[in-house]
């Protein structure tokens, strides 16, 4: 099927599967709509798997095509000779080209379709802040926590690809929301420390030691950016906790 290609160890067939993948996950009769939807953006995203610091968990390098062509973006050559950096460009254009056909999805009636409409929409390019903004306007109605902490994280997404100071802020903001389920306040710490190289403060470390047990890191793992940064012995949200706020915390992965 065509999301296997998403799967495959080559970036351009993988890419070269997103357009046709993006009429299935748009159509709520589909009987694969969910499958096609939940790799969507994969090959938008190529080497973040097993990620979980500040400087690249939401990381979108530049366009291979407009910086320093010896370099290929940073995501060095497929198996082919074929420079892994233009797929990851080509596949991210396919997303931004079907933008108004995704957002709708963020009102879908499943939350998981709305978590992963969320994570294909961070991926799209948005200079002039029109996606951030229609996310934006979505986490004030988004009654699942799951969700709203999705919507957080595509914001952050973009905002790292196209900076915001004010959503900086606004993300500083609804961390320190009591009135924010944890999983959102979550989401928004982790967003902000991606967005700047602030120390973090103390306050933000108590909130995140406080709200990340077990149980939520785990139930937080429907997250496909948590579940992205998980390991083999760690959850996506403990990977990040441990990477962002206490490096010098044992690996478990080195000592399993």
């Amino acid at each position: 099927m065509l999301w296997g290609l998403c799967a495959n160890d080559s970036r351009a067939a993988a890419a070269l599967a997103v357009p046709f993948l993006i009429p299935l996950a748009i159509d709520a009769h589909h009987p694969h709509r969910a499958a096609a939807l939940s790799v969507l953006s994969g090959p938008a995203r190529a080497g973040h798997h097993g990620i979980a610091s500040r400087e690249e968990v939401l990381l979108h390098r530049n366009d291979p095509r407009r910086d320093d062509p010896d370099s290929h973006d940073g995501y060095g050559y497929e198996v082919t000779g074929y420079p892994a950096g233009w797929s990851v460009a080509a596949a991210r254009t396919a997303i931004t080209t079907a933008t108004p056909a995704l957002l709708p999805l963020l009102r879908d009636l499943d939350s998981s379709v709305r978590v992963d409409a969320a994570y294909v929409l961070g991926t799209a390019a948005d200079p002039d802040g029109t996606i951030r903004t229609a996310l934006a306007n979505h986490v004030a109605s988004e009654e699942d926590a799951t969700a709203r902490a999705a919507l957080k994280l595509a914001i952050a997404e973009i905002t790292r690809a196209h900076p915001d100071p004010p959503t900086v802020t606004w993300l500083r903001e609804r961390r320190h929301d009591r009135a924010q389920a944890p999983e959102a306040r979550l989401a928004a710490a982790i967003g902000w420390l991606c967005l700047t190289y602030d120390p973090a403060p103390a306050e933000l470390r108590q909130t995140v030691d406080a709200l990340a047990d077990d149980d939520r890191a785990y139930a937080m793992e429907a997250l496909p950016w948590m579940s992205a940064a998980s390991g083999t012995n760690e959850p996506g949200l403990l990977h990040c906790r441990r990477c962002m706020l206490h490096p010098a915390d044992p690996d478990p992965e080195a000592a399993f």
